[in-house]
């Protein structure tokens, strides 16, 4: 399974931050948020991975370079005005393959998700020990996680590993997923378009799985949830 690290966002609240530093490589706890989900990555064995970049995007590559140092075979998607998460996607479907992927936003920390969970999200239902049921696995399957903060009604209900668009409770998207090629590929390479209203649609057609996940998660949007992840680093290193 191939991955993507989407990169290429401006991180418009994370300023002045990110007006001199890409978002995903701010610093949490002593390293790129992006150098966590490499790392995590090449743990699951999950070692082909494409990151989509434009702000400031060669700083990122001369971080992570070709990820050898890392145990990983990175290349680039580049784009001069960001097209936002199904956009680039779509943009970089030619790196991704014919195979269903793994895509995990690079702005958020989750030091512990196993990327294994992701490995066998959408394999056909007669695998050997497969336990997720075929009817919710066609499209995509996606990780939510309990509402947060800045998102407390949540996006999606979840039933029987069945996404839903409505429903009792509901759950935030954690910004991971798995996804078949198919889903981005109506979409022409540069355009702008965005993730919500395009797995909405298949969510309707009942071609969305996923699951909860509940270990830690941050969507780090502003400054302050920065300052908050990185106090007991600081602290301990004074």
């Amino acid at each position: 399974m191939k991955a993507m690290i989407l990169a290429a966002g401006r991180g418009e609240r994370m300023r002045p931050l990110t007006d001199t530093c890409p978002k995903p490589l701010l610093k949490v706890r002593g390293r790129p948020m992006i150098t966590w989900h490499v790392l995590n990555l090449v743990r699951a064995g999950i070692t082909d991975i494409v990151i989509n970049h434009s702000h400031l995007g060669h700083m990122i590559e001369a971080e992570l370079g070709d990820g050898s140092r890392y145990g990983a075979r990175i290349v680039y998607s580049h784009e001069p005005t960001p097209l936002e998460w199904a956009g680039g996607i779509a943009n970089a479907l030619p790196l991704l393959g014919d195979e269903p992927f793994l895509a995990v936003s690079g702005d958020i920390y989750a030091p512990y998700f196993d990327f294994t969970l992701a490995l066998d999200a959408l394999k056909d239902a007669d695998v050997l020990g497969n336990p997720y049921p075929k009817d919710a696995r066609d499209i995509a399957w996606l990780y939510l996680a309990p509402n947060p903060w800045h998102n407390p009604k949540g996006d999606f209900a979840l039933t029987m590993f069945e996404v839903a668009n409505e429903g009792s409770p509901m759950w935030n998207y954690a910004g991971i997923g798995v996804y078949r090629p198919e889903m981005f590929e109506a979409i022409s390479p540069g355009d702008f378009v965005k993730f919500g209203a395009l797995v909405r649609k298949y969510v309707d057609q009942g071609r969305v799985g996923g699951e909860i996940y509940n270990g830690q998660w941050v969507n780090v949007g502003v400054a302050s949830q920065l300052e908050e992840l990185n106090a007991p680093f600081a602290k301990a290193a004074s």
